[in-house]
C-alpha cells in the first residue's frame, strides 16, 4: 500500500473574469454543462465537508490529525475558487440560483441532523465519488478538454488532482471514528442520489439556456458518459464496503503525476501553513 504524502494547501489564481466563457468546451458543450452543475454544489458541499472533518479532529491522533486539517484547507480553497466561478454562472443563468438555494438548504440540514459519525461516513462516500470522477476523467482527458478554455480547464484539473491527493483522508477519519458498515452504506446511497439529482437539475437548466435541451444527441452523450462513469464508480463504492479495503489500494491516474510536475512540485511536498 502506498504511503500517504503530506497534503499541499494551494491558493491558485485562475484569472476568472467576466469574459471567461461559461460554455468553455465548444467541442463537448454537454460536458461543460455537467461540470458546471457540479461546480454549483462546491460552495455548499465543501464547507459541510470541512465542518464534518473539523468536528472529528479532536478524536484523531498523530499524522491523521494533521492530514485532516490539511484536507480542510484544501476543501476550503475548493469552496472559494468554485464560488468565484459560480458567481459568473449564476449571473448569466439566473435560474441556477434555485439549485444553489436547494443545495445550501440540504447541506445545512444534513450538517444539523447527521451527527459526527454519519457526517464522517457521508464525506468518506462523497470522496469516493470524487476520486472516481478523477479516474474517469483521466481516461477521457484529451477528448473532454480539447479546445476548452485554459482557465476553466485548469480550475477543474486542479480540483480533480487534489481529490486524488487527499483520496484517503476522509476514509481514514471515517475508520478512526468506527462509523459502522450500515451507516456507511446509508451515507453512500444518500451521497450518490443527492449529487445525481443536483447535477441533472443544473445540467438541464444550462442546456435550456443554450437551447440544447431538446437535442437528442446532447442527451445521448450525457447518457453515454453517465454509463461509463457508473462502471468506474460502482466498483469503487462496492470495494469501499469491504473489510480491509483502503483507498490507497486503487491506482491513481497517470495525469496526476504529470500535473504535479507541471506545478513544479514533487509528489510528497510539504503542506503549506
Amino acid at each position: 500500500m502506498p504511503v500517504d504524502s503530506p497534503l499541499v494547501v494551494r491558493h491558485p489564481d485562475f484569472h476568472l473574469t467576466a469574459d471567461t466563457p461559461l460554455a468553455w468546451s465548444p467541442r463537448r458543450p454537454e460536458f461543460a454543462c455537467a461540470a458546471n452543475s457540479v461546480s454549483l454544489l462546491m460552495p455548499h458541499m465543501e464547507p459541510y465537508f470541512v465542518r464534518a472533518v473539523a468536528a472529528a479532529v479532536p478524536h484523531l491522533e498523530g499524522e491523521l490529525r494533521d492530514r485532516a486539517r490539511a484536507f480542510c484547507g484544501q476543501e476550503a480553497e475548493h469552496h472559494r475558487q468554485h464560488g468565484l466561478f459560480n458567481r459568473l454562472l449564476v449571473a448569466r443563468h439566473p435560474r441556477l440560483a434555485l439549485v444553489e438555494r436547494l443545495a445550501a438548504r440540504f447541506y445545512r440540514w444534513l450538517d444539523r441532523r447527521g451527527g459526527l459519525r454519519f457526517n464522517a461516513a457521508f464525506v468518506a462516500a462523497s470522496e469516493t465519488v470524487a476520486y472516481s470522477a478523477a479516474r474517469w476523467a483521466a481516461e477521457r482527458h484529451q477528448a473532454l478538454f480539447a479546445g476548452a478554455d485554459p482557465a476553466v480547464t485548469e480550475l477543474f484539473r486542479w480540483h480533480l488532482a487534489e481529490e486524488v491527493e487527499h483520496k484517503a483522508v476522509a476514509y481514514d477519519v471515517f475508520r478512526a471514528l468506527r462509523c459502522g458498515w450500515w451507516r456507511h452504506l446509508a451515507a453512500m446511497m444518500l451521497a450518490v442520489v443527492t449529487v445525481l439529482g443536483f447535477v441533472v437539475a443544473g445540467t438541464a437548466i444550462l442546456l435550456a439556456g443554450q437551447r440544447r435541451l431538446h437535442l437528442p444527441w446532447a442527451w445521448w452523450r450525457l447518457t453515454a458518459w453517465a454509463v461509463t462513469f457508473a462502471f468506474e464508480l460502482i466498483p469503487n463504492l462496492t470495494l469501499s464496503l469491504f473489510p480491509g479495503f483502503h483507498p490507497n489500494q486503487l491506482a491513481d491516474p497517470s495525469w496526476y503525476t504529470l500535473w504535479h510536475l507541471e506545478q513544479g512540485e514533487p509528489l510528497g511536498g510539504r503542506a503549506q501553513p
